[in-house]
């Protein structure tokens, strides 16, 4: 058991703390940031390969950085089978350790590693996007958002094709009343409307939005938004859905960073985009991720009861058929309605989950 010091708050780890540097070694570095350092390692007494992230610790007064803190405090609470799964914390005078199960690559190295001409198989895609909305809908019923959800954040075993979300530094609790969130948050090409237009608020639909992005590029094999700006991120989003309205999102006008002279886009060209590769049922679940009013996106719940996932054999997937806890008020569910990206469900009738105000 672990207390570790944060701006002068103390955090206790429990259960963790049985392992110490001496237990493994490393076999090689896979990654480097302001964080620290992630090695491939080997533990010595059972061969089994893990990932060791060592934390920098610049300042003793200032303790654990808060994003490692809010990595373990949430990964201790999220055990699920596509949630990479924390083995220990080793803590010393000058570093802390998190060691992680290892998976050989994430999504991007993932895609690629696919040769130019070819795509993903369309049912292995529907796998990878079934196990990733299990492991959010997880997530966010227990109201967690995740806040930078990415290919390089979605780590794969490539033998068995289980798919897991790592990397919850930036992760938090959505607690009622909404508290003010900062806007830099997700990655830029992965980031929500609501977010670049300078929402002090916002909620579970900025994951939903960006599994929405993840499910583009599976398809194309490259970012759908690829902006090199805030503003010109926003500039293709608006290209592919169209420039957002009082119709398709309401109060858009009151977003503090909307501008009136806004380029008009009218055209929704989203299918051409996708290069008319995804049947029916995958562009309508695509594009109900892709609505630009945050609480009539498709929740993560209500998207593994899709109609693109019927048939889906679940037994080949490690959380076999968890398509979320019902609430005592869903037990009659009514049936998602189609809708376009960009724009609010035809019907103002809302499907089971109540979508996303806090969207479990």
């Amino acid at each position: 058991m672990h207390t570790i010091n944060m701006t002068g708050q103390k955090y206790t780890v429990k259960k963790y703390g049985t392992m110490t540097h001496d237990d493994y070694t490393n076999i090689t570095k896979i990654g480097e940031g302001t964080y620290g350092v992630v090695y491939k390692s080997k533990l010595k007494a059972t061969g089994e390969i893990i990932a060791v992230k060592n934390i920098r610790l610049e300042n003793e007064d200032e303790g654990v950085p808060t994003t490692t803190i809010r990595e373990v405090t949430t990964l201790i609470e999220l055990k699920h089978p596509n949630v990479v799964r924390l083995i220990d914390v080793i803590m010393t005078d000058k570093t802390l350790s998190l060691v992680f199960e290892y998976l050989s690559m994430d999504l991007k190295k993932y895609l690629d590693m696919l040769p130019d001409h070819k795509f993903l198989d369309p049912e292995l895609m529907r796998s990878y996007m079934f196990q990733i909305c299990q492991a959010m809908c997880f997530c966010h019923q227990r109201r967690i958002v995740h806040r930078d959800l990415k290919p390089q954040n979605i780590l794969i075993n490539d033998e068995t094709q289980v798919v897991k979300i790592a990397d919850f530094g930036l992760a938090r609790a959505i607690v009622i009343p909404v508290r003010v969130y900062t806007h830099e948050v997700v990655t830029l090409w992965y980031r929500s409307p609501e977010v670049l237009m300078g929402a002090p608020r916002y909620n579970l639909g900025v994951d939903i939005w960006s599994v929405g992005c993840i499910f583009a590029e599976l398809v194309r094999k490259k970012p759908i938004f690829n902006g090199d700006s805030e503003i010109d991120q926003l500039f293709m989003i608006f290209r592919t859905l169209g420039t957002p309205t009082d119709e398709t999102w309401p109060n858009v006008k009151n977003m503090p960073e909307y501008k009136s002279h806004f380029p008009k886009w009218k055209n929704n060209i989203l299918r051409e985009r996708t290069y008319e590769l995804l049947n029916e049922d995958a562009f309508d679940l695509l594009s109900q991720m892709f609505v630009y009013e945050p609480i009539y996106r498709i929740s993560m719940r209500d998207a593994l009861h899709h109609k693109y996932f019927d048939g889906f054999d679940t037994s080949k997937v490690p959380a076999g058929n968890y398509r979320g806890e019902m609430k005592l008020e869903d037990r009659s569910p009514a049936p998602v309605k189609s809708t376009t990206s960009g724009s609010k469900p035809a019907s103002s009738e809302k499907p089971f989950s109540a979508r996303n105000t806090l969207n479990f």
